[in-house]
C-alpha cells in the first residue's frame, strides 16, 4: 500500500450528509395546463432575440456564467439571478452592484414586455403575456427555472453578439436559433439558422434551457463553507483523528466522463458521486455491531461538455476512517435526470470475531436518474488499484489509500 508523507496537514473531514437531490413529485410542473405561470422556453429566446444586445449585456451574461462555473456548477445564468442579482452566478454569496452594468438584461426584458404589451402586432409571446400580464410575466420567470446557458464561453469576448437558441426537449442535437448582425451602420437584423454543437463551440451561444443543479451544492462551494477542508485539486489536506495508532482514508483522486449523458442543450452531465460505509469500526462482538450507524458521503461533481475525455482533480475524502475490519463499501454513481426519491438498499461488508457481517444503507436517488454504476468495493482491491484509473461504466475514477 502506498504510504505519503503528507505536509501542511490541517483539519479535513468526510462530508457525511443527508442527500442532496431534490424530490420532484410533481411532473406536470412543465406543462402549461397544470401550472398557469408556465412560460416555454422558445417564448424567452424569442423575447432575448428581440433584445438590441451590446457588450454591457454579454459581459453581464459572461460574468454570470463564468461565476457559476467557478463556483462549481455549469456555465448558466438563471432568471433568479438576472432579476434580483444581475451578473451573479450560482453560489455567489454578495451580489454585484446595482451600478455594474448600465443596462442590465433584466430591465431590457421588461421594457420590452410592456411594449409587447402595447402593441396590437401578436408574437409567440402574445398569449402569455395576455394570460399573466407584464408583472406576472415578470415575477413566473424570476420564479422559474429558466436559465442561460452559455456553453463554450471562455472562447468568446464580451463584443461577440449571441446566436440565440432554446432547448428543444426532446432529445434533438439541433434547433433554430436566431443571430443577432449588426452592421455597424446602426442597422441590425435577426436571422435564423441552424444551431448544432460544432455551431456552439465556433460562436457564441447562448442557449435558454432549464436549470438542474443550482439546488444542490457543489464540491466546491461545500470546501468553501469549510475552510479547513481543503483546496483539493493537487493538494490531500487531512487531520489525523488521534496522535497515537494509524488510520487510513479512501480518496477520490479524479474523475473522467468519457461521454456526455445528455444533449447538448441541456448543458453539462452532472454525477453524484455516494459512498456507504462504516467510520472507525472497531467492533469486537456482534453487540457492539449495533452501536454502529453506516455514514454516507454525497456530493456532486459537474462535467461540463469542454471537460469529456479530462480527468478532473478532487482528492475528496470519501472515507475518513476506514478500519482494517471494514472490508467493503457500498459505491454509487449516478448522473441527475431528477423525479420522486428512491433508494438503493445496500451494505457495507465488516468483520468481527473473524465472521462477516452485512451492514444495512440506504443509498438515496432519483427516480429517473441514470445509474452509472453501483456497487460493493472491496477494500483489498482498492489498495491492490490505488492510484490506477477504474472504469466505472462510462467514466473512470481513481482511488487513492492514504495512510497517516
Amino acid at each position: 500500500m502506498k504510504k505519503f508523507a503528507l505536509l501542511n496537514i490541517m483539519l479535513s473531514a468526510v462530508l457525511v450528509l443527508p442527500s442532496c437531490e431534490i424530490i420532484d413529485n410533481d411532473e406536470d410542473t412543465h406543462i402549461m395546463d397544470k401550472n398557469p405561470k408556465y412560460i416555454s422556453l422558445s417564448e424567452v429566446a424569442d423575447i432575448l432575440a428581440s433584445l438590441q444586445i451590446t457588450s454591457v449585456q454579454v459581459r453581464e451574461v459572461q460574468d454570470a456564467v463564468r461565476s457559476s462555473s467557478e463556483n462549481g456548477y455549469d456555465e448558466e445564468y438563471t432568471m433568479k439571478n438576472l432579476f434580483s442579482a444581475p451578473g451573479t452566478g450560482v453560489g455567489d454569496v454578495a451580489s454585484k452592484s446595482s451600478s455594474e452594468y448600465e443596462l442590465p438584461l433584466s430591465r431590457m426584458i421588461e421594457e420590452k414586455l410592456h411594449k409587447m404589451a402595447a402593441s396590437s402586432t401578436k408574437s409567440s409571446v402574445s398569449s402569455t403575456l395576455d394570460r399573466l400580464g407584464v408583472d406576472g410575466f415578470l415575477q413566473a420567470l424570476e420564479d422559474s427555472d429558466i436559465q442561460i446557458y452559455w456553453p463554450f464561453n471562455e472562447r468568446h469576448g464580451s463584443e461577440d453578439l449571441p446566436i440565440i437558441t432554446f432547448d428543444p426537449e426532446d432529445g434533438s442535437e439541433v434547433n433554430i436559433g436566431y443571430r443577432i448582425v449588426d452592421n455597424g451602420d446602426g442597422f441590425r437584423q435577426v436571422e435564423e439558422v441552424i444551431v448544432d454543437e460544432a455551431m456552439a463551440e465556433e460562436f457564441p451561444v447562448w442557449v435558454v434551457n432549464r436549470n438542474s443543479d443550482a439546488e444542490h451544492t457543489s464540491l466546491e462551494m461545500l470546501r468553501r463553507e469549510d475552510p479547513d477542508w481543503g483546496e483539493g485539486g493537487g493538494n490531500i489536506i487531512i487531520k489525523p483523528k488521534s496522535a497515537s495508532g494509524q488510520s487510513r482514508s479512501l480518496i477520490l483522486k479524479d474523475f473522467k466522463m468519457n461521454r456526455n449523458y445528455d444533449t447538448w442543450f441541456a448543458g453539462a452531465s452532472e454525477f453524484f458521486v455516494k459512498v456507504g460505509a462504516v467510520e472507525d469500526f472497531t467492533a469486537s462482538t456482534e453487540a457492539e455491531l449495533r452501536l454502529y450507524t453506516p455514514a454516507v458521503t454525497d456530493f456532486m461533481i459537474v462535467v461540463k461538455r469542454s471537460q469529456k475525455g479530462q480527468p478532473l482533480p478532487f482528492n475528496a475524502v470519501l472515507v475518513s476512517d476506514w478500519s482494517d475490519q471494514m472490508t467493503h463499501c457500498a459505491f454509487m454513481i449516478t448522473e441527475d435526470d431528477g423525479g420522486t426519491m428512491t433508494t438503493w438498499d445496500c451494505k457495507a461488508l465488516v468483520r468481527v470475531a473473524s465472521k462477516s457481517y452485512g451492514v444495512e444503507i440506504k443509498i438515496p436517488f432519483n427516480s429517473r436518474d441514470d445509474i452509472v454504476w453501483r456497487g460493493q468495493l472491496a477494500a483489498s482491491w482498492l489498495e491492490g488499484n490505488s492510484d490506477l484509473a477504474a472504469h466505472f461504466g462510462d467514466v473512470e475514477a481513481t482511488f487513492d489509500v492514504v495512510e497517516y
